[in-house]
């Protein structure tokens, strides 16, 4: 796991204190030795009354050390995995986000979670026409 910090634009800081995010089909990417978070949603604050304000769902920068980025390139280079978001959270005032390296289902693990996921809505489906009935 690692710690970064994120750059923001001030209406993401304040849309964040009210922990208003969305981490959701979120990852992060290594461009050109820079490290983007990339598919995290963080809605303009309700409050703002600037034109224009932020783009909800745009690329934003992650500050870490030239070395740990050079690390994370050379990790997702070798194995077949990718960066994702864990938490975002505030340290003594600054924006951080908790990154993790996940590796995605073999596709018989898929199968055993959609047959797992079908028999529970039969499920559900028939009790609840048994106890209507």
């Amino acid at each position: 796991m690692l710690e970064c910090g994120i750059v923001l634009q001030g209406s993401e800081v304040k849309s964040l204190r009210e922990g208003h995010a969305q981490l959701a089909d979120s990852f992060a990417r290594v461009d050109d030795g820079e490290l983007f978070l990339i598919g995290v949603h963080i809605p303009p604050w309700r409050h703002s009354h600037g034109v224009g304000g932020h783009d909800p769902n745009r690329r934003r920068k992650l500050l870490a050390h030239r070395r740990q980025v050079a690390e994370l390139k050379d990790e997702l280079d070798r194995q077949p995995v990718t960066l994702i978001p864990l938490k975002i959270y505030f340290r003594e005032g600054r924006a951080k986000v908790e990154l993790g390296l996940a590796r995605g289902k073999k596709l018989y693990d898929k199968r055993q979670s959609l047959a797992k996921r079908d028999a529970e809505r039969d499920m559900r489906r028939a009790a609840k026409s048994t106890n209507y009935a």
